[in-house]
């Protein structure tokens, strides 16, 4: 399955806030569907999917991919929720935006990719690079990408950065110095749904 390229609006209704795809907000209260209905109570199954899709379109993942990292996350030594949070936080993607070099996952990925963005003063162009505690990820050395990344900081997509990362401004340079904690998570979501609906696969 592809990346999901339609209208993110239409998934936020569904789906609740995802900070990750967009920071737009709908002015429709109902959620999206036919007059906005539920026709009955949600089975588990569901349950289970709604929170599985939240994880997909937030982190802007293909279904293979979210699978691999559910496997991995299965084979480390801990909640296998947690860990599947954190190894989905710690993406290039993800840490540009929680560092508030972009206002969402999507338009970071486009930094990651268009060459924008190094670690530990090497160019990355892989956004599902994963950060380490000790990284150091900076702007490239040029002006247009310079002017492109002070633009967004303006407008943060998240007010808050996480208490792992660190950014100095004025030199356009950010410190992963741990792993993120689940409180510092911003997407709401219950993540043993979805170990769970993976679980029977």
């Amino acid at each position: 399955m592809s990346r999901y390229k339609g209208p993110r609006l239409k998934i936020c209704r569904r789906l609740g806030n995802l900070p990750g795809l967009t920071r737009k907000t709908s002015k429709k209260q109902a959620p999206a569907g036919e007059n906005g209905q539920r026709s009955r109570k949600p089975s588990e199954y569901s349950l289970r999917l709604e929170e599985k899709q939240k994880l997909r379109f937030n982190y802007g993942l293909h279904e293979k991919q979210l699978l691999r990292y559910v496997k991995t996350a299965k084979k480390v030594q801990g909640s296998t929720g947690l860990v599947l949070l954190q190894i989905l936080e710690m993406r290039l993607d993800n840490t540009v935006f929680r560092l508030g070099m972009a206002p969402t996952i999507p338009s970071a990925r486009q930094l990651v990719n268009h060459g924008h963005i190094m670690v530990n003063n090497k160019s990355v162009s892989i956004c599902s690079y994963q950060c380490k505690p000790g990284d150091t990820i900076q702007v490239r050395p040029k002006e247009a990408s310079k002017i492109l990344i002070e633009k967004y900081m303006n407008f943060p997509g998240l007010s808050n950065t996480p208490s792992h990362l660190e950014l100095n401004k004025n030199k356009l340079l950010g410190q992963v110095n741990g792993i993120i904690d689940r409180e510092w998570v911003a997407l709401q979501l219950n993540e043993l749904l979805v170990v769970e609906y993976y679980s029977r696969k």
